[in-house]
């Protein structure tokens, strides 16, 4: 957190003079082909957002090939947001999200050779939520609309050192909305209020409440739930291993998600053991199950489908399916450490 926040001042040094949002633009039928056209950063390059654009951190934010993400929301003025228990907030009409994945040349210097990749956006327009991929141009002066998808070649030194290539990938429309399926409807993932229940950038007053204060946010109650930071060693391993799994695939495994029909709900807050995958068998057994019985076999990590889809990058075994090339070795490890800490069962325990 503390690395995403220097970066972030950094970017922000040497700002352009004020720009407004094009409100009318964004709420068009027609995309505009150019990212630049919406006004919603106040530099070509993309790192000053203009005027009314929000900059804001997630305690658990989604993995997507160790990018770094920039996330901006801008709303109407006077239309705030509304607070919701579950779900992500409840956004105006005309409100854009804003997200940049970047890169930087060396994760040791992240302050240093800073390449955006994508910006994607989802916008509110009267009939629902749109999303739209602008991929930016070598030069860094702006982004182009990306309906199909796109590979775009990534090379990178690790913060271990590590040279690192791989083909990042910009997703389709058909993937976004996936994804982003909500009860057949596209729905924003990130900010919910549990996950804005946190400081900016991890420090200080939560965000809610500096939206609330700001009337950016409606409704706000006394105590919201706060979703666990996924990355934070002072927490129990199991609140970071499940805000990780609620995050990174809680939106498709949910009741209202596409693939609620597997029954295995990975919201943080789901309270069926079976539900969250614990002694769960699949409802079709393939390649996918790697030939294991258990969604989740406790204390038997080795055993566990969910972990042995996390590790794979074999397409129709990897999951999540989309928005990754590589595993995450770090969540990987979190919930490995999950798994092999629940009380081993007679189903779970390992054969002789």
């Amino acid at each position: 957190m503390r690395r995403l926040a220097a970066l972030a001042a950094l970017l922000l040094i040497g700002a352009s003079p004020v720009r407004e949002v094009d409100g009318a633009r964004l709420l068009a039928d027609d995309p505009a082909p150019l990212l630049s056209a919406y006004g919603l950063f106040a530099d070509a390059a993309g790192r000053v957002p203009a005027s009314g654009v929000v900059r804001y951190t997630l305690n658990t934010p989604l993995f997507s090939d160790y990018a770094e993400k920039f996330r901006y929301v801008w709303m109407p003025a006077g239309a705030p947001a509304r607070y919701t228990a579950k779900g992500a907030l409840e956004f105006p009409v005309g409100t854009t999200i804003i997200k940049n994945f970047a890169y930087p040349a060396d994760f040791r210097t992240p302050d240093k050779d800073v390449r955006i990749i994508e910006t994607r956006l989802l916008v509110r327009r009267t009939d629902g939520w749109v999303p739209l991929s602008y991929v930016w141009n070598e030069g860094q002066t702006d982004a182009v609309l990306k309906r199909a998808g796109v590979r775009v070649p990534v090379s990178f030194i690790d913060a271990k050192g590590t040279p690192v290539a791989l083909d990042y990938a910009v997703p389709n429309v058909n993937q976004c909305k996936q994804c982003h399926q909500a009860d057949g409807a596209v729905v924003p993932i990130g900010p919910t209020a549990g996950n804005l229940n946190g400081g900016l950038d991890g420090h200080g007053e939560s965000q809610l409440t500096t939206w609330a204060a700001s009337e950016r946010l409606a409704g706000l109650p006394a105590n919201p739930p706060k979703l666990a930071r996924w990355d934070d060693a002072a927490l129990p391993v199991a609140d970071r291993a499940r805000a990780y799994l609620d995050v990174n695939c809680g939106h498709c495994h949910s009741r209202a998600g596409f693939a609620s029909n597997s029954g295995l709900y990975l919201q943080a807050d789901e309270p069926d053991p079976a539900h969250q995958g614990i002694n769960k068998r699949p409802v079709a057994a393939g390649r996918g199950s790697g030939g294991l019985m258990f969604a989740i076999a406790p204390g038997n990590p080795e055993a566990s489908i969910l972990l042995h889809r996390m590790q794979s990058n074999e397409p129709g075994v990897m999951m999540p399916q989309f928005g990754r090339t590589v595993a995450h070795d770090e969540g990987v490890a979190l919930v490995k450490a999950y798994i092999a800490g629940m009380p081993v069962t007679r189903e779970s325990a390992p054969g002789p």
